[in-house]
């Protein structure tokens, strides 16, 4: 696996490369420069109000949690499978070990079977929210562009996406022995402490599951609110070509995204979609009149916001986790050691 991810980000790095020459490196860096600093700003808050949204979808599922909490996880997360050479699997782990709160100094506790099962869960209502977002975005590209070599393939994705919702949905409600064989394989490829809890915790997840489950409305409105969530960042979308000097209706700004969103999905293992993102924006683009050149800017500056905000947030995780680490170990060394020694090595020392 690790060999196959480190091919296909090698391979996306070489289609982003070979883009950027097809178009012209100048006329590229010229489409990027359009937006400005103060743009570019704009972009950002703009997509820590979607980050808002996707995290009050996550907080509808799961109240006993803090929304903050919640927020932070999901911004860790995402900053996981966009910012690092992982793919989207990895984020998850990454996610999982965020919103779990065992190992840091706090008077509340979320163990990992609780956290993993949040994760899955937050998830699922994505997909369900996307699903619904990705066959809006096919029907306005459909009329937008009937002759689209896209539309097809997408609406074929679409479908399977459904079906292996489905799938994943049954498998969390009544596939206990499916979810414990799952967890302990992915507990086989965690280093560490970690590795331990993990599998003595792969019993209690599928409780976890069908607690959640049971409350068939949060699901809805956790559903809904990603479908928000996937809106507004169409939204995002439309405001940065806006913001670049082009022109795009928002129902265009749809189709692109939600296809691109589609076929990003479907390409979950090549890390942070290299690629596969650049030439999605770069098709569907060109089909509602945008130039090759501005259509790649888009998909960098992107990049660019999942950078900015992802960094920073990769950044303060890790200074959490090593106070955390040290608090532990403060905690340890100051242990008040036994007053008395053991039998045994009081019979010792006076023999």
């Amino acid at each position: 696996m690790k060999k196959l991810t480190i091919l296909l980000t090698l391979l996306g790095l070489a289609a982003i490369t070979a883009a950027m020459a097809w178009n012209g490196f100048d006329s590229v860096v010229a489409a990027v420069s359009r937006i400005g600093l103060v743009g570019f700003l704009l972009t950002i808050l703009a997509q820590l109000a979607v980050d808002a949204v996707l995290g009050c979808a996550w907080y509808a599922a799961f109240p006993s949690m803090t929304y903050r909490h919640l927020m932070v996880a999901r911004m860790i997360r995402d900053a996981a499978s966009t910012c690092l050479p992982f793919s989207q699997l990895g984020g998850i782990v990454l996610g999982i070990r965020a919103t779990s709160r065992h190992h840091a100094v706090e008077t509340s506790s979320i163990e990992w079977p609780e956290a993993a099962c949040a994760n899955v869960v937050d998830i699922t209502t994505e997909v369900l929210g996307q699903i619904v977002f990705i066959l809006l975005a096919v029907t306005l590209l459909a009329v937008g562009s009937a002759s689209n070599p896209l539309v097809k393939p997408v609406i074929i994705g679409a479908l399977l996406l459904t079906a292996g919702a489905t799938g994943f949905i049954w498998t969390q409600q009544r596939g206990g022995t499916a979810v414990k064989r799952t967890v302990r394989l992915l507990g086989k490829h965690i280093a560490g402490q970690w590795q331990t809890t993990v599998m003595d915790g792969a019993g209690t997840l599928q409780d976890w599951m069908e607690r959640a489950w049971s409350h068939p409305g949060r699901i809805s409105a956790s559903a809904a609110i990603h479908l928000v969530g996937w809106i507004c960042s169409a939204g995002v979308l439309w405001l940065t070509v806006y913001l670049m000097g082009a022109s795009l209706s928002f129902p265009d700004a749809i189709a692109i995204e939600g296809v691109t969103c589609g076929l990003m999905s479907a390409s979950f293992l090549v890390p942070a979609a290299l690629g596969v993102q650049e030439g999605a924006y770069m098709t569907l683009g060109h089909a509602f009149g945008l130039d090759a050149s501005l259509c790649l800017a888009l998909s960098l500056l992107r990049r660019g916001r999942e950078i900015s905000i992802g960094i920073p947030m990769l950044v303060w995780w890790q200074y959490s986790e090593m106070r955390a680490l040290k608090a532990r170990t403060a905690k340890t060394e100051a242990r008040p050691l036994p007053d008395r020694m053991p039998d045994a090595l009081t019979d010792t020392t006076e023999g």
